[in-house]
């Protein structure tokens, strides 16, 4: 039986991977993501993006400025269809610089075994 944990996991990975198709298909497609919660960069009105479409030019978005982005898992709570990630995120630019993002990132899966949503909670987006 697949768990909101296992879709974090296979969320990650996929990113790391550099697999835009095979993240986007572990989303709903009314699924949202919020990366970070809140008003950032990345979204300027701070709601988020719904759909498919609006996660898919999140992705490359997120995804410009990074030539590779690694994850250590430090802790996850699984409770019901949701799960609550502590990762640091290994980012290296196509520059070479290279820093360390820590982030709570919250799963949560949909009846039909897919994400529902992603929020990720972090500073400085």
């Amino acid at each position: 039986m697949t768990t909101a944990r296992d879709l974090a996991l296979a969320s990650l990975s996929a990113i790391n991977a550099n697999d835009k198709q095979r993240w986007l298909d572990l989303f709903e497609e009314d699924g949202f993501v919020q990366d970070p919660v809140g008003v950032s960069r990345f979204d300027a009105e701070g709601k988020g993006h719904h759909g498919k479409a609006a996660i898919s030019a999140f992705y490359d978005l997120f995804k410009q400025s990074m030539k590779t982005l690694d994850y250590t898992i430090h802790h996850s709570a699984l409770g019901g269809d949701e799960v609550a990630a502590y990762v640091t995120l290994h980012i290296t630019t196509h520059d070479g610089q290279k820093f360390d993002a820590p982030v709570l990132n919250v799963y949560r899966m949909s009846p039909n075994g897919k994400l529902a949503s992603l929020r990720s909670f972090w500073e400085g987006g």
